[in-house]
């Protein structure tokens, strides 16, 4: 750890474990809590790559508190279940043809802790980091080396055609976990002959399950788009009285332009609250209005909440809130650090307020929730607006245009909640009104 980061940690230190803190631990501490294993999560050494898992069927299973060591992957527990159940996968639901389910059943074992495991060969890949099993043997090519700062590579790292050759050449390791299971001896340098037979069943069970290419890249891979559920047809209605229950998940992509625009009724006297938010003390946005001011803040990883505010209280009625945000440079994504740019409020399609936003979050929110009406999580604590002569804020003429945007479905709420109500419950005479809130990227 640097010498800044062990100052920003030991300056909190009461709060480490707290619910204001993202709660890591050293890789140390990780290494131990996996013993015997090897490593951690992000390799496919067997510390990455294994779990305790209890099966719980009083009525199925006449063993009671027995062991099983067969090997078994998460990919059989669906199959298993079904063999259980006795049903046998539909060939296609709804019209759809279906992908042949992968794993096996491990059903067979429930009752006969000799039974032979059905699941003799089984790949794993993470950020090019590679493994195999098969009939008790292992063998392992790890990316991009046996830690960050041996290899002298970031974590993210691209291989190249270069590098696989290299990699496939002289950097898989083997062992017998059937008398190894803590992968401690590497046999590569005596016996080559089953190392080469595994790298070969490697790539046949990789060209398979379409995992080629080999790709060490971690941030391309976590920001791409991915195939997403069944749009709905209409609005998607967020509980007003249960916030919880409303949270959507929604992938960041190192904030690039986009704009957040809710139609809310403001009552006569004002009104106060969340309109929406996402992410956690960790990190995320909230719009929101306090002290009658239309408001946005951005949580930049707990390090730093950059706000803009309206000068001017809003007006009784019926209005569009819009906040706007323009990227002003590339994102820094291996220092962490998304784009800065020009964070905007508009009211009724005219410009009332905006700040210049050094950094943003890069990549997405960890935990990402979204949050229409609420603040769960907290993700910016809104304070004090910024009022007008405050250096951090200027308002421009009002022939400066809203960015624009394609229309995305309609999430509606409840609004407003009340910004410091830490139970997020409407208390008697706070007015609630309706209100549409749609998400727009540009």
């Amino acid at each position: 750890m640097s010498g800044k980061r062990s100052e920003e940690s030991l300056a909190r230190i009461v709060e480490l474990g707290g619910p204001e803190t993202f709660n890591h631990y050293p890789w140390g501490w990780t290494w131990a809590g996996n013993t015997p294993f090897r490593r951690w999560k992000r390799e496919t050494y067997r510390g990455g790559t294994s779990d305790p898992f209890l099966v719980h069927w009083p009525q199925g299973i006449r063993a009671r508190g027995e062991i099983r060591a067969q090997f078994a992957h998460i990919i059989d527990i669906v199959p298993t279940v079904l063999d259980a159940l006795g049903v046998k996968p539909p060939a296609a639901i709804r019209g759809v043809t279906q992908s042949p389910i992968h794993g096996v059943s491990f059903a067979h074992t429930f009752d006969d802790g000799a039974a032979p495991t059905r699941h003799r060969a089984q790949y794993y890949e993470m950020f090019g980091h590679r493994a195999i099993d098969h009939d008790g043997w292992r063998a392992v090519c790890p990316w991009p080396g046996p830690s960050f700062a041996e290899a002298g590579k970031p974590f993210g790292a691209l291989i190249t055609a270069q590098t696989l050759t290299d990699l496939d050449a002289r950097h898989w390791e083997l062992y017998h976990v059937a008398t190894d299971p803590a992968e401690n001896h590497n046999l590569a340098g005596t016996h080559r002959g089953k190392l080469i037979e595994l790298i070969a069943m490697w790539y046949a069970e990789a060209g398979k399950y379409n995992v080629l290419p080999v790709d060490g890249s971690a941030n391309e891979r976590i920001r791409a788009e991915r195939p997403q559920g069944r749009r709905a047809a209409g609005p998607v209605h967020l509980p007003a009285r249960h916030p919880d229950g409303g949270v959507l998940r929604r992938a960041a992509r190192a904030q690039p332009a986009h704009a957040i625009t809710a139609e809310a009724e403001i009552p006569p006297g004002g009104a106060e609250g969340v309109l929406i938010c996402q992410g956690s003390s960790s990190g995320g946005w909230s719009f929101y209005v306090k002290d009658g001011r239309l408001c946005y803040a951005h949580n930049y990883l707990s390090r730093a909440t950059y706000q803009v505010s309206s000068a001017d209280t809003l007006p009784a009625g019926r209005h569009q809130l819009r906040f706007g945000f323009e990227p002003t440079a590339a994102p820094d994504i291996p220092r962490g650090k998304g784009s800065p740019g020009r964070a905007q409020l508009y009211l009724d399609g005219q410009l009332i307020a905006q700040n210049q936003f050094p950094v943003t979050t890069p990549i997405g929110f960890n935990p990402g929730g979204l949050t229409c009406g609420a603040n769960p999580a907290r993700p910016s604590p809104p304070t004090a607006p910024r009022r007008s002569g405050s250096p951090a804020l200027s308002t421009p003429s009002p022939s400066t245009s809203p960015a624009t945007s394609s229309p995305i479905p309609t999430a509606r709420c409840a609004w407003p909640w009340p910004a410091d109500n830490p139970q997020h419950r409407c208390p008697a005479g706070t007015p609630t009104k309706r209100t549409n809130v749609d998400l727009r990227d540009t």
